[in-house]
This record gives structure tokens, sequence and C-alpha cells, in this order.
């Protein structure tokens, strides 16, 4: 292949990812609705050491199934201190649909995911140890958005983050 080939097919891949993949979002704790988590926990100052809750804890039984909210590819699998055990996505748009306090982990890096595919198992790892188990879930922009900045002390951040109950029916 030519070399403007590889460099217009290198353009082209990210560009199907980000822009032409259908945003098809669902809940993504099987079986849960939307009584499984509080609407106005987006968000919630104070919340710890990270200041923000960042997203929203969708609650169930130790080991239920975690799926993909969103057709994408795995960026990343692996442990993180707050998060445990943690999965991130890149979906359309250019969005990362982060999962974390996982169970287990049943899907590896750089695989491609559907929305509704099983991706690991609900738990209570990281910060969450001693927890009711639940996934904490968040959509992050890649890029900012402007009117998304508050005067909060982290409001930058919310320029980031995206409420994911409106996507999930709440």
């Amino acid at each position: 292949m030519k070399r403007y080939q590889k460099i217009a097919l290198s353009i082209l891949v990210p560009l199907v990812i980000g822009y032409l993949l259908p945003e098809r979002i669902r809940i993504p704790v099987v079986g849960a609705t939307q009584a499984d988590w509080n609407r106005q926990a987006f968000w919630h100052e104070p919340w710890g050491s990270s200041g923000v809750h960042k997203g929203i804890d969708i609650f169930g039984a130790l080991g239920t199934g975690v799926t993909s909210t969103t057709d994408g590819m795995v960026i990343y699998t692996g442990e993180h201190a707050k998060g445990g055990s943690v999965i991130v996505v890149l979906g359309p748009k250019w969005r990362f649909h982060y999962f974390a306090h996982l169970n287990s982990i049943d899907i590896s890096m750089f695989s491609f995911v559907k929305s509704g595919e099983k991706i690991g198992t609900l738990g209570d790892s990281g910060n969450a140890r001693g927890k009711p188990p639940h996934l904490h879930y968040s959509i992050v922009r890649l890029i900012p958005a402007p009117w998304a900045i508050d005067s909060s002390t982290q409001g930058y951040k919310k320029a980031l983050y995206i409420d994911p109950s409106p996507y999930l029916g709440g």
C-alpha cells in the first residue's frame, strides 16, 4: 500500500469510530432500571478526595453482569486506586465511557465491543470496598465543552464530564 493510502486510512478509521458510529447508549448493569441510581448524584459536592462525584453509581448484586453502554474500542483495562478494577471504552463522538468498581473484567484491551456486550461483573473494588456493590459509570469528553464550565472549584472539569442519566433514560 502506498504511503498516502496508509495516511488516509489512519485518519479515516478514527473518524469512523469517533463520528460515524451511532451512539446507542444503554443501562450497563444487567437487570437494572432507573430506580437503581440517584439522578442527583452526578456532580454532587463534596465527594471525598475527588471533590465532586463525576458520574453515577448503579447498584445491584455482587457479580451481576456489566455490559458496554456503547459501541467502541476498549482502550484500558486494569486497576486504579479509587476505581478499583476499571474499563475504559472509546465510543462515538470521541467520548470515553468509564466503568469502575468491577468484580471482574471479561474483555481485553483493544477489543471492539458492541452496546450491550458483557465486559465484566459488578463489584466493590477500589474505594468502594465495604460498600454495597455498584458500578460507577462516567462519560468523559475528549474536548472540553466551554458552555459547561461553571464557577465551582472544579468547574473546568465539568466541561469534560457528561451526566449519564439522560442517556440512560433518567
